[in-house]
């Protein structure tokens, strides 16, 4: 029966707990009171205006309210107190009569069905503190002595802080030798001559009082032993005082009166201070330990100079003998601390309220710990337990059961525990109810959720007895059965890893022995939302900027609850908060401009939404130049050769790609790098080759994708020592100004080739081929003169180099000639063929080799026009010069005066010079076609005619023998008419009139000088013919019409009105606008660009005519070219063969000296239709 009944409690606690933790009764249903609000301790401030004591319970039937002090009843009627409407809480104003309320209150609220009882509520009235008046006698010591200086402070509201200071409030300094207590007190453990003053305050403060005190000042005279004897000397003095005052420590705290050992109170959880102080001379020291144990670590401290120990968060364990030694090498003493660690009583098992039903059973529970153990009381509504008739089954200190509960077991149950050093309590509602389901969420609720989600549907109900929660979709007849469907004690339908399908419309069923009831509720179904961070993973190079794009997707429906945020590392970023302002948040967008390692980490986007939250995240790694490598050494040193080693440096996420290694040691240029070699990145050693002679010093560069690191630090030298030279000069070569000259020079070596000290250059020559004995001669420089018997004669030259060690490697001969002379001979023309009026070729013959004395360049024409053929007149001597490379024995000479006599010579030249003229050649060149006429002008129009006038070509290149006309219809498409000619016989006539032209019409023109030879090429202009009853003299003077004379005057009478109001403008000091200062002052490169606008047009301006290369090559014949003189000598644009032959067809180059015309220059003439 025993093991049966000790089951039924614990099955009975699982269902009291299970029961009474899931369900709280709805206020419609009728319950005991409950209080949900009081008081702590109120402390009377008196800067206060009122104090407010709380009570507020809630129950059906509404509770009324009640109150004790100091366990009697109080009266809520006092007119000096305010009652709160429907709460018990009351308010009691600041009005000067505090002290009557001071005590300790209790609330009951209470109805029908039960009371409920507040803990106590103290109410304290503090005193205003202050130090008694009394008059301190004054304190005369003798120096060594100790001495205490009681403070004594009033007694307030705790925390109280005590502070020593004199009049001008200084804190008086606190040291091993002057130590305040706990009290207050100042001790002091040998006081010196110093310590006089007549003024130590002792200061009280209360905080929450917002109040400071003061102790009436103390005088303290210290009296100095070397003033007792003014005869002995102060070494004396001292000496003797030292020797009189010594003395072993004695404890002066704790007071003596507590014996050698004394028992300390302390709360579990609270700070224990213990201390100890000492008086003697020299100044005792105190030191701590715990008999039988160690002082607790990390939780315990020493305080001003040793003389408190303080032990923070006290627990059992730190219970206790505690010692400290106050001692000087005179002697010690001591005193034990026993501890003991006490706790006010806290709940283990706390008596929790329940909902039952009509003959189910129940159990309250209540257990306390404590130091000492509580003690535990039972009440029933606010009274004792024993004075109520339905109490229960079963009491004991711990528990109450019930067995059979009906309602009138209904009422409030009180548990107190208590010991000295507080009190709990704790309420525990019974309610025996009997009633239908309530379902307290409401009706047709909407719940929404996303695909992939869990979505949670309330149905939270009350009922007793005990109820039966079912779910089914509206539109299906059974209950929602599978693993993705659960529902909670408390109704809530919970629907794992939703689909599309699962939206619709849900009812929630809630059944006991007392009926059913049903809601409705409704879910959504959205799509989730999607979110991809980009780029993945960068490697972005430090100082770069990084930019981060979170791309989102989410469902319409969601779209207005969209929120998107940044973070690094687990850590967001607000917005444009940056203190630098190099990180930019904009939206998606994520941008860190001038990024550093710092910025390196793991970067989230997360996407939240009404329903659904998501996060997607990159990693950002940053590069950088690598760190330089560290730790050089040397080894394995040879003559010729060292092996250097390092330590790589950091490569900052970006992988070493190679080494680069660099030396000094450049006797020349000391404090210069030079690159040596380079090594792979994932070599972290190298042999290097070295050069003698050389003081080597070595640093290592790493380099990686983004750059070159900084050098590391130099290595220690390594000297190789002095050989004989490796190699021999280079680029021998001859530079000669005289004949028979040589100057040899030569590349020098460079002080790395030098090898040893001492670098000279040997220098061998002899004529090429020659059997003789080779000339010799060594230099220091790297150049020698030699003259040579012959002009330009071959040698073989040899070039060494030598040092104080030996010579070099056997040198390699070289060619080299003396220095030339200019030719001794002029060529001797054969013949000058004329090829047309512009181009003749001509031929010559060539010199001997041994009168060229040197090496032969080439041969030079030089030629001059001296007169025209055509007037007969002499011209003055413009020599030309056309220069041809090699040997050859003819040239072309182009761009010639058509019509003209010239003078011709040749010579040859060579890297000296050139030789002498030949024999000057005469030549004529035959007549060409003219230039084109210098202008063409349609001056005079009429309907059906008109007259042009022209200028003579620039050159005739002949004798004139008329003009050719021609001209032919054209429209606004510039389609073109029939061509029509008229050969104009007499050269002397400069215009024409044609007639016969149909009206209103445009023509265009083309007019070409001819010779016996040709017409050479054209000239147009464009013109139309006016219409019936039109003016026909475009060109007569105007200037005589009325019309005209009239405008000219009224513009003239404009003018002088706008200078007039200019001036008196001005003269007002009126001010301009902005247009009237750019009219007066227009910007000159405008007005330039203007005034262009009337130049002529040239032909490059004019539109191509279709059809026009037809028209105008009819009936033409054949020109010659007019030959530009670039094309035939040497130059970029020579057209000549490797022989100098002549290559095809002149091409209409346009270079200085041409004669071939630039086309017409034409302006068309605005015409009045």
């Amino acid at each position: 029966m025993e093991i049966g009944g000790r089951g039924l409690i614990i099955s009975l606690i699982c269902f009291l707990f299970k029961f009474s933790t899931a369900i709280e009764i709805p206020l419609s249903v009728q319950q005991v009171p409950t209080i949900i609000k009081q008081s702590k301790v109120q402390v009377a401030f008196p800067f206060d205006e009122y104090f407010q004591i709380e009570c507020e319970a809630k129950g059906n039937p509404e509770p009324t309210f009640m109150w004790t002090k100091d366990d009697k009843t109080f009266d809520l009627s006092d007119s000096r107190i305010i009652v709160s409407n429907n709460s018990g809480t009351f308010k009691i104003p600041n009005e000067g009569h505090l002290s009557h309320f001071q005590g300790k209150y209790r609330c009951f609220a209470s109805n029908k069905l039960g009371v409920a009882m507040s803990e106590e509520i103290e109410f304290i009235v503090p005193n205003v503190p202050k130090f008694p008046k009394e008059k301190i006698d004054p304190l005369e010591v003798e120096e060594g002595d100790p001495i205490v200086l009681p403070c004594n402070p009033p007694k307030g509201l705790p925390p109280l802080h005590i502070y020593w200071m004199n009049i001008e409030l200084e804190h008086i300094e606190q040291d091993e030798r002057v130590y305040m207590s706990q009290k207050g007190d100042l001790y002091f453990a040998n006081v010196e001559e110093k310590d006089s003053r007549n003024d130590y305050c002792c200061f009280a403060a209360f905080p929450r009082l917002r109040t400071i005190v003061q102790k009436m000042p103390m005088k303290l005279t210290v009296n100095s032993l070397r003033h007792a004897n003014d005869s002995s000397s102060s070494t004396e003095i001292g000496s003797k005082a030292n020797s009189i005052k010594q003395r072993k420590p004695r404890l002066l705290l704790p007071p003596t009166e507590s014996g050698s050992a004394s028992s300390v109170t302390i709360l579990k959880g609270d700070t224990l201070l213990l201390e100890c102080f000492a008086e003697g001379l020299p100044t005792p020291q105190v030191d701590w330990n715990k008999i039988g144990g160690d002082l607790p670590k990390g939780r315990e401290t020493k305080e001003n100079y040793g003389k408190t120990l303080k032990i923070e968060n006290v627990s059992y364990r730190d219970r206790g003998n505690y010692r400290c030694t106050a001692n000087n090498f005179l002697g010690s003493t001591s005193h034990d601390f026993h501890v003991v660690v006490e706790e006010p009583p806290r709940w283990t098992k706390k008596p929790q309220s329940g909902v039952y039903s009509t003959g189910s059973s129940g159990i309250l529970l209540c257990e306390a710990e404590g130091e000492p153990e509580p003690t535990l009381k039972w009440r029933v509504n606010g009274s004792p337990i024993d004075k109520n008739p339905f109490a229960g089954d079963v009491v004991s200190p711990t528990e109450i059961s019930f067995t059979n509960l009906q309602p009138n077991h209904t009422a409030v149950y009180q548990c107190e525990a208590s010991n000295v050093h507080g009190t709990i309590l704790a309420n525990a509602n019974i309610d025996v109810v009997d009633v239908r389901p309530l379902i307290q969420t409401e009706d047709e609720e909407n719940y929404a959720t996303v695909v992939g989600y869990s979505a949670f549907l309330h149905c939270e109900y009350f009922a007793s007895p005990e109820a039966i929660v079912s779910w089914q979709k509206v539109d299906e007849a059974k209950p929602l059965e599978g693993r993705r469907y659960h529902i909670h004690e408390n109704g809530t339908l919970q629907i794992n890893k939703t689909t599309e399908d699962d939206a619709g419309s849900y009812s929630c069923w809630v059944e006991n022995a007392k009926g059913k009831t049903a809601v409705t509720a409704n879910l959504d179904i959205r799509n989730a939302t999607k979110l991809q961070v980009s780029p993945k993973n960068p490697r972005v190079p430090k100082l770069h900027t990084l930019e981060l794009h979170c791309e989102s997707k989410c469902d319409p429906y969601l779209k207005h609850s969209l929120k998107l945020s940044w973070s690094k590392n687990g850590e967001g970023f607000e917005i444009n908060a940056t203190e630098d302002g190099r990180i930019t948040i904009d939206g998606p967008n994520l941008t860190i401009s001038n990024v550093t390692s710092e910025d390196q980490g793991i970067y989230s986007c997360s996407a939240q939404t009404a329903l659904d939250s998501v996060a997607d995240v990159t990693h950002v790694t940053i590069l950088d130049v690598p760190d330089p490598p560290e730790n050089l050494h040397l080894s394995e040193r040879q003559n010729r050769s060292v092996r250097l080693t390092w330590d790589a440096g950091n490569d900052h996420n970006s992988r070493i790609s190679e080494y680069i290694v660099e030396f000094e040691g450049n006797k020349e240029e000391p404090g210069r790098w030079e690159e040596l070699t380079r090594v792979q990145g994932k070599e972290t050693t190298v042999i290097l080759s070295l050069a003698p002679y050389v003081r080597y010093q070595f640093r290592v560069i790493a380099v990686n994708e983004v750059g070159r690191s900084q050098p590391s630090q130099p290595s220690d030298h390594h000297e190789t020592p002095p050989a004989a030279p490796d190699k021999n000069p280079q680029n021998i070569r001859v530079q000669a100004s005289q004949p028979k000259e040589m100057i040899i020079k030569w590349e020098p070596l460079k002080s790395m080739e030098q090898n040893g000290p001492g670098l000279e250059y040997r220098v061998t020559w002899k004529p090429q081929g020659a059997p003789v004995e080779w000339e010799e001669e060594t230099v220091t420089n790297h150049t020698l003169r030699v003259m040579t018997p012959t002009v330009y004669a071959p040698y073989d030259v040899q070039v060494q180099a030598v040092n104080h060690l030996g010579s070099g490697p056997e040198p390699q001969s070289v060619i080299l000639y003396s220095g030339e002379d200019y030719p001794d001979t002029a060529p001797v023309i054969h013949g000058v063929d004329v090829i047309n009026s512009t181009l003749v070729k001509v031929s010559w013959s060539t010199i001997p080799k041994d009168r060229v004395h040197g090496h032969l360049k080439g041969y030079q024409i030089n030629w001059w026009k001296t007169k025209s053929l055509l007037d007969g007149r002499t011209h003055p001597k413009e020599v030309n010069i056309l220069r041809f490379s090699g040997q050859r024995n003819y040239g072309m000479v182009p761009s010639l005066d058509a019509f003209s006599e010239f003078h011709l010579t040749v010579l040859a030249y060579n890297s000296k010079g050139a030789g002498p003229e030949s024999e000057p050649y005469i030549f004529q060149t035959p007549e060409g076609v003219p230039e084109q006429p210098a202008f063409l002008k349609v001056i005079k129009v009429d309907k059906d005619t008109a007259t042009l006038t022209w200028g003579l070509p620039k050159k005739l290149n002949g004798n004139l023998t008329g003009y050719l006309l021609q001209y032919q219809i054209i429209n606004d498409t510039y389609e073109l008419g029939e061509l029509n000619d008229i050969n104009i016989t007499t050269p002397s006539k400069p215009s024409w009139r044609l007639s016969n032209l149909n009206s209103t019409t445009k023509y265009k023109f083309y007019l070409r000088a001819c010779t016996s030879k040709g017409c050479g090429k054209p000239i147009t202009e464009e013109g139309s013919t006016l219409g019936e009853g039109k003016y026909a003299g475009l060109y007569d003077d105007i200037s005589t019409q009325g019309w005209f004379i009239g405008l000219m005057c009224a513009i003239a009478l404009l003018t002088l009105i706008l200078l007039t109001v200019c001036f008196v403008k001005r003269n007002r000091g009126g001010k301009y606008s902005v247009k009237e200062k750019e009219d007066l002052h227009p910007d000159p490169e405008v007005q330039s660009v203007k005034d262009e606008t009337f130049g002529e047009y040239s032909d490059s301006d004019e539109k191509p005519l279709k059809g026009s290369l037809r028209s105008l090559n009819r009936d033409m014949q054949a020109t010659e070219s007019a030959d530009s003189l670039v094309q035939y000598g040497e130059g970029d644009h020579g057209l000549f063969s490797e022989d100098g032959s002549f290559i095809g067809a002149y091409a209409g180059s346009k270079e200085k000296g041409s004669v071939e015309s630039n086309g017409s220059s034409t302006a068309t003439f605005p015409l009045r239709a």
